[in-house]
């Protein structure tokens, strides 16, 4: 588009067919563009804030916490004076024993088999059992003390 004293002039394409006529295009100045569609609501507000570097990562732990960015943490924390967190993570330690778990589970399967097939067991086999109902057994009084 072509503005002349305020009056708008479209530009014409002029290019000729196969057969020898004469075609005319108008070019629009708008073209179609790609990309991540705009936001109903923008963020574009800048918010400073003052902190010392002890505080600075205390903010920035406590968001990492509830899996959140600090504008995120500090923005729902401004706007409602709580943050719930979001998703639940076990603890490293609760992990750790879901581990164990899984490992004697694996290791009781296999005598079961073994067993259920007629089959001896042999003293390794007998010493491992042996240490995992020991395991075993502290974890329940782990977990009982925990919670109590």
């Amino acid at each position: 588009m072509l503005r002349i004293q305020g009056e708008v002039f479209l530009m014409l394409r002029i290019r000729k067919t196969r057969e020898g006529s004469i075609m005319q295009q108008t070019i629009d100045d708008r073209k179609k563009k790609g990309g991540r569609p705009k936001k109903a609501v923008k963020k574009d507000q800048l918010l400073g804030v003052k902190c010392s570097l002890i505080e600075r990562k205390a903010i920035e732990s406590k968001a990492r916490s509830v899996n959140l960015s600090v504008s995120e943490y500090l923005r729902k924390i401004g706007l409602s004076g709580k943050i719930t967190q979001s998703t639940k993570v076990l603890p490293k330690e609760v992990l750790q024993k879901l581990g164990t778990l899984n490992h004697i589970a694996a290791n009781l399967n296999q005598i079961a088999h073994k067993r259920n097939r007629g089959d001896e067991l042999n003293a390794m086999e007998r010493a491992t059992l042996m240490h995992d109902a020991g395991e075993v057994s502290q974890m329940t009084k782990d977990i009982r003390s925990y919670l109590q």
